[in-house]
């Protein structure tokens, strides 16, 4: 089942993500695509999304990361965490300043693919985010409790743009 709520705002080939064969939409059981036009700077917005150790600390469905190296995320950048009551090892797949940032994640009964496209809009900043789930419980999830990950995407991004408007994120 796919989620997707656009604004009224068009696509272009910038918010395109740049998807893996095994993780492209038709190829999964669950696709999930948010995005929000924030009235913040591009760099605030990606200072705040690299800056993983924090996100507990303004997205309530992150919790307990590790990163390997600790330090803000970057390509082949390693991070564990707990996120809808599941911990996962993820790992930076894409990495390009300021734009994009993806990783794949596994865990028993999920193999996922998350990946984030920002670009310039007349707001400030228009951020995508799309997911793509594998597994026994990617299948589970969105037959019990359809919409949900969809709803924590769009809280994730609202979030994010209050995080950015505060200015660039303390260091860890």
């Amino acid at each position: 089942m796919s989620y997707s709520k656009e604004s009224s705002i068009s696509e272009s080939k910038n918010t395109t993500v740049n998807w893996p064969d095994h993780y492209k939409p038709e190829n999964c059981a669950v696709h999930v695509s948010n995005q929000l036009d924030m009235a913040v700077s591009q760099a605030n917005v990606w200072a705040w999304l690299i800056r993983a150790a924090l996100w507990p600390t303004w997205y309530k469905n992150a919790k307990n990361i590790e990163i390997i190296p600790n330090s803000d995320l970057k390509e082949g950048s390693i991070f564990k965490w707990k996120t809808f009551g599941i911990t996962i090892t993820s790992t930076v797949e894409e990495f390009i300043p300021n734009q994009r940032i993806a990783w794949s994640a596994k865990t028993t009964g999920l193999d996922i693919y998350h990946a984030w496209v920002l670009q310039p809009s007349t707001r400030g900043c228009l951020v995508r985010t799309e997911e793509t789930q594998h597994g026994f419980l990617a299948r589970l999830s969105n037959l019990l409790m359809p919409g949900r990950m969809y709803k924590y995407h769009q809280l994730w991004l609202e979030a994010l743009e209050s995080s950015a408007s505060t200015g660039l994120p303390p260091e860890t």
